[in-house]
């Protein structure tokens, strides 16, 4: 088992078939303690659904599942939570985010939070 690292959701949702919803189950399931941001409230795995950016401090990973065009009113936001890293998920690419997050030496990874985990490569 890997340390736990804390990770915030960004994108989740209370929808079993999507992959932010499995992201949730699965990090919860490994250990990790989870905090999630989506567009509706609710909970998954007992991890409460935020509507609005929530505070956060000591951020190991910020997992994104939202399109390029709604991750820009995260931009600071996430710049400020400060993570070790951030990953963009499947179509969530976003290369104008890239370069906001390498001026400020935070890493990021195009990968799946899903196969990371399987892996055990989180």
């Amino acid at each position: 088992m890997t340390k736990n690292k804390k990770t915030l959701i960004i994108g989740a949702t209370t929808k079993p078939e999507r992959a932010a919803f499995k992201a949730v189950n699965m990090l919860v399931a490994k250990g990790h303690s989870v905090l999630a941001v989506g567009q509706n409230a609710g909970e998954v795995a007992g991890v409460k659904i935020n509507t609005k950016a929530i505070p956060v401090k000591n951020i190991d990973t910020i997992s994104l599942y939202i399109n390029p065009s709604r991750q820009k009113d995260y931009y600071n936001y996430i710049v400020e939570a400060s993570p070790k890293r951030v990953l963009f998920n499947p179509g969530t690419e976003n290369p104008e985010f890239y370069q906001l997050l390498e001026l400020n030496n935070i890493k990021f990874e195009a990968a799946c939070t899903l196969v990371l985990l399987t892996l055990n490569k989180y």
